[in-house]
C-alpha cells in the first residue's frame, strides 16, 4: 500500500481519470492533487480552456497569473468536489514552474510514495505516446510511477 500519493492534474480526463483511480484504489492513502502552472506554456496550463491572446491578459502579467491561479482554484475545487463522490479528501495544491520539474520536486520534498498520472500527449508530434511531461516525469521520478490512459 501506498501512504502518499500525488496526481499531478491539469483538468484533461486523463488527469482527472488518474484522480479517480487513486481515489478508488489507493482509499487509505494520503492523495495530494498538484496543479502546475507552467509559464513557459501558452495558455494557463489547464486543459479546456481556450487561450485567446485577444482578449487574455498579457502572457506573463500580473493578470495573467491571478488568472491561471483563479483556474487552477476552479480545477481543484471541482476535484475536491470528486473525492468527496468518493467519500475521501484530497490536499490540493499548486505550484508555479516547469511542470515536469516542479512535479518530481513535489514528489521529492514531500515523500510522496508513489505518483499516479495521465498518460497524453498536449501538443506537437513530439512525444506522442505519453507527452512530454509524464515522459520526464516517469524517467526522473525516484518513485513508482503509474501511467493512466
Amino acid at each position: 500500500m501506498s501512504d502518499h500519493i500525488l496526481v499531478p492534474v491539469d483538468g484533461s480526463p486523463l488527469s482527472r481519470r488518474a484522480l479517480e483511480v487513486a481515489l478508488e484504489e489507493y482509499s487509505d492513502a494520503e492523495i495530494t492533487a498538484l496543479h502546475v502552472i507552467d509559464p513557459t506554456e501558452p495558455g494557463y496550463s489547464v486543459a479546456g480552456v481556450e487561450f485567446q491572446t485577444d482578449v487574455e491578459p498579457r502572457h506573463g502579467s500580473e493578470q495573467w497569473y491571478e488568472r491561471a491561479e483563479e483556474l487552477a482554484t476552479e480545477l481543484l475545487d471541482e476535484l475536491t468536489e470528486t473525492a468527496d463522490e468518493h467519500d475521501a479528501s484530497i490536499t490540493t495544491e499548486v505550484v508555479t514552474g516547469r511542470a515536469d520539474r516542479e512535479i518530481v520536486d513535489y514528489a521529492d520534498s514531500h515523500d510522496v510514495d508513489h505518483i499516479i498520472m495521465g498518460s497524453h500527449g498536449r501538443g506537437g508530434d513530439v512525444h506522442l505516446l505519453l507527452g512530454s511531461v509524464t515522459e520526464a516525469v516517469a524517467f526522473r521520478a525516484p518513485m513508482r510511477v503509474t501511467l493512466i490512459r
